[in-house]
């Protein structure tokens, strides 16, 4: 999945996973999450989302990508 975003973007990805492990699903769809750290060295939340993933849009794709690939993970344990 990591695979086609940069390497900054990867980065970014990864640190929410870390979040998401700590704290539920909750925070990795909250946008304002980007203004904590470990994000904050990244740039802004504009900054983060525009330079880094093209877009709002494009950000929240690769958000819920990233949410598909946690289900089919979960799902696949289940079976």
């Amino acid at each position: 999945m990591f695979g086609k975003y940069g390497d900054q973007a990867r980065a970014v990805l990864e640190a929410l996973l870390e979040k998401f492990a700590d704290h539920g699903i909750y925070d990795i769809e909250d946008a304002n999450i980007l203004e904590l750290p470990p994000f904050d060295r990244f740039g802004s939340k504009t900054q983060i989302r525009r330079g880094i993933f093209g877009g709002v849009e494009q950000y929240a794709q690769a958000i819920q990508e990233l949410e598909q690939a946690l289900y089919d993970i979960a799902e696949q344990k289940q079976a």
